[in-house]
């Protein structure tokens, strides 16, 4: 079993919109590791030094390797390919989509809305993802060293506000961060009218686009 590989930067290449590989050479062999769009980011350029942490998978006798910026976005990743009928692809897409905190609370709160925010991830998909894992990532993620926030609005209408937040064109990701934001930065009430989480929700996203 590889846990990790530690080397040169040796090649970025983007296959397709949801396969990017990564070649990092080791002690002279270069290693090919399929890695989430988000860790590419994250590399440094041609010839730096990085850490990446494997999963080693074999699918119809083809080796695969998978690499990922953490023990805990890796374990994670191992969790969505238990579950029945979640591949590779889709597992990669989840953490993509989503930052692995809110992507565990979604999980564990059955967020369908924002599951379904990932190329590949369909209603049925993402229920049974929540109804395999919830239990499983609960527990999982006291030991994971990360803290899952549960800052935002009231459950009751929480969906209603991602709902449109989404159906505007924000992202999932940007819609947990507004949210966050708005419920620690501005002090929101989580009863607060829905329109109101909406109003400084967008107010947030838009000061953000006008500042990048």
């Amino acid at each position: 079993m590889i846990s990790y590989l530690k080397g040169i930067v040796a090649g970025i290449q983007k296959c397709s919109p949801n396969r990017n590989i990564l070649t990092l050479e080791v002690n002279g062999i270069g290693y090919d590791l399929q890695v989430p769009a988000r860790l590419m980011q994250q590399l440094p350029q041609s010839g730096g030094e990085v850490q990446v942490f494997t999963h080693y998978q074999i699918r119809e006798e083809v080796p695969f390797l998978y690499g990922f910026s953490s023990p805990a976005d890796r374990d994670l990743f191992r969790y969505l390919l238990s579950v029945s009928g979640i591949g590779a692809a889709s597992a990669i897409a989840l953490l993509d989509t989503l930052e692995l905190p809110e992507l565990v609370q979604a999980i564990i709160t059955a967020n369908i809305q924002l599951l379904i925010q990932a190329p590949g991830v369909g209603k049925k998909t993402a229920e049974r993802i929540c109804l395999e894992l919830k239990t499983k990532l609960i527990e999982w993620r006291k030991n994971a060293g990360f803290f899952v926030a549960t800052e935002g609005p009231a459950p009751g209408i929480l969906e209603e506000v991602q709902m449109t937040l989404l159906a505007l064109g924000y992202t999932a990701n940007e819609v947990s961060h507004a949210l966050h934001y708005v419920s620690e930065e501005i002090g929101l009430p989580k009863d607060a009218f829905v329109e109101e989480w909406i109003k400084q929700a967008i107010a947030h996203l838009s000061s953000s686009e006008v500042v990048s």
